[in-house]
């Protein structure tokens, strides 16, 4: 992984001395895009192929990016050319198409959630890992660096005892719903808008404040139209005794980002428009902290990649994104019951 600071240049050579890992992109979305344009960015990776149902994308999507248009998703299995597969593929074909990966012997780079159900999560950890390739989640949200800031002062000891933090990741998508889409389905996306972008912040809240214990959640719909929540909070029971609320919301008016963690001696306030302020006990007001933006993105893929050549780990691999599928589940579970769920009864239902 690259350090925050590193800037494009310095990426560009590092990749000269690095064989860059040969990737075929599989689900042509809007992600699938987000994705490649960061592996042209680091040049640690490169796009040699892709495959989508549509002929139409996956000629555009070649186009785009220079790359070969393959008839099946079988043919870039047989590929031995193909190194690893960035699968941007709907929720309910991730065990699928990744199983049939690794049993190919490619490596894997699947975006978030892992899966919906803890099944086939575990299903595709034990795929990956019988077949010794790499298995890498996109969890881009805690490598910003104002949160790595964060996390190295909580490692410090300067915040003491942690006691609370405060969450909120909302989007505007009225105007931009996709009738139809599995992103907007109870069966693609359980839990709406908690899944599809609240499991960012739940990530980055466990990251910081330890692992969650027990979730309460509420779930409602009131803009978007569709079977899915377009508002969601979560109260969150971590580990170390901590509280912690998260909010998602598909039906603000404007995007909007806000991470508040409270410390018996420190406060660290982070939102979209101010950024990272950070005071003591006993301060009287708080000072900002300057943070260089950070390519999150090009840093997970070339972790990715350098975990391809045997020279990494991946920051969040099957385990690890099980275990963040089983907090969002516990919501979704809390708001259907009414009740207190903990993580840990999500992780033993093995559904």
């Amino acid at each position: 992984m690259n350090p925050p600071g590193k800037s494009q240049t310095q990426r560009r050579d590092d990749a000269l001395a690095f064989e860059p890992v040969k990737v075929a992109c599989l689900g042509m979305g809007w992600w699938s895009d987000v994705l490649a344009d960061a592996i042209v960015r680091s040049g640690k990776l490169r796009i040699v192929a892709c495959y989508t149902r549509s002929g139409q994308k996956r000629q555009a999507f070649a186009a785009k990016y220079g790359c070969r248009a393959a008839p099946s998703y079988e043919a870039i299995l047989e590929d031995r050319g193909v190194e690893a597969i960035v699968n941007t593929t709907p929720n309910n074909v991730h065990l699928e198409t990744t199983r049939a990966a690794a049993a190919a012997g490619k490596h894997v780079f699947l975006d978030k959630p892992i899966a919906t159900t803890i099944a086939d999560a575990r299903a595709i950890t034990a795929a990956c890992s019988k077949a010794k390739v790499v298995l890498a989640l996109g969890y881009q949200r805690r490598r910003g660096s104002h949160f790595r800031w964060v996390r190295r002062q909580i490692d410090d000891g300067v915040f003491g005892k942690l006691v609370n933090a405060e969450a909120n990741i909302s989007r505007d998508r009225l105007g931009k719903f996709e009738a139809g889409s599995w992103r907007y389905t109870a069966a693609g996306m359980p839990g709406g808008v908690m899944l599809q972008i609240g499991i960012h912040y739940a990530d980055v809240l466990a990251y910081l404040m330890g692992p969650v214990k027990a979730v309460r959640g509420a779930f409602v719909q009131l803009v978007l139209p569709g079977e899915n929540p377009d508002v969601a909070s979560l109260i969150l029971e971590h580990e170390n005794g901590a509280l912690s609320t998260l909010n998602a919301c598909y039906a603000a008016a404007s995007e909007y980002y806000l991470m508040n963690i409270y410390g018996k001696e420190a406060t660290a306030y982070y939102d979209l428009h101010q950024g990272l302020r950070f005071i003591k006990r006993g301060g009287e007001h708080a000072s900002p902290v300057p943070c260089a933006k950070n390519d999150t993105i090009v840093e997970e893929l070339e972790e990715f990649a350098a975990a391809a050549r045997g020279e990494a780990q991946p920051e969040m691999g099957g385990e690890a994104s099980t275990r963040s599928l089983a907090v969002l589940l516990a919501g979704v579970k809390s708001t259907r019951e009414g009740r207190r769920v903990e993580v840990a009864e999500i992780l033993g239902s093995d559904s």
